[in-house]
């Protein structure tokens, strides 16, 4: 066994014996206490395809490779992902806030795909984290609202762009996303130490799709 190998069962018996008690406890809002109306955080309009490189780490996988996401406003989305070398690939479709795979997807797949909620936030959507308890504050340029008493999301804007969603489940941070301006975006699951980074490098708008992309055998 190399040193890495036992290294990494090391990282994977840690990671099972933490459990949840290892998540970041959720912080206290700050800033100024604000209306509970969020800005609009919906899909561009437009028909547009989305190309990236995205690298994923999990305490017993290591991965990279291309992809693709094709979004049609309002609330349908393709993402296909490709792994460097061209030995496997692996689709997802959201329509909603329903998270279709492909029936034959793999492990890699399934590691590759957040829940539906944070799949949105990726490509800058808020879909389904609302409640009629939502505690809303400013800190200058920065919007935070909490969603539902005990907190169960927190949603973070900037200037009016969705910048991060937060899980949170007992007062602690399970899993989030985060989207940067420079189009880098990071998911991360705290529980599992899983973290899947995507680097968009192009975006252009398309006439439109084939409506046979949101078909999965």
């Amino acid at each position: 066994m190399t040193r890495r190998t036992f290294a990494r069962r090391v990282i994977v018996a840690a990671t099972l014996l933490c459990g949840v008690g290892c998540a970041p406890r959720l912080r206290p809002l700050t800033g100024v206490p604000a209306p509970a109306a969020l800005p609009r955080a919906e899909l561009p309009p437009g028909w547009r395809r989305l190309v990236f490189r995205w690298e994923l780490e999990d305490p017993d996988f290591i991965g990279r490779g291309d992809g693709a996401a094709r979004t049609a406003p309002p609330d349908s989305a393709r993402m296909d992902f490709f792994l460097s070398g061209g030995v496997a690939s692996g689709a997802a479709v959201l329509i909603d806030g329903t998270l279709r795979l492909p029936s034959s997807a793999d492990d890699l797949v399934r590691r590759l795909v957040p829940p539906a909620a944070l799949l949105w936030a990726a490509l800058g959507r808020v879909q389904g984290p609302s409640a009629r308890d939502t505690t809303v504050r400013v800190d200058g340029d920065t919007l935070r609202a909490d969603i539902a008493t005990p907190t169960a999301w927190r949603l973070t804007f900037v200037h009016d762009s969705l910048r991060r969603v937060e899980r949170v489940d007992d007062g602690r941070i399970i899993e989030w996303v985060e989207r940067f301006s420079d189009g880098h975006v990071r998911y991360r699951h705290e529980v599992n130490r899983r973290r899947l980074d995507l680097f968009i490098t192009r975006s252009d708008t398309v006439s439109a799709f084939d409506p046979i992309i949101w078909d999965l055998p």
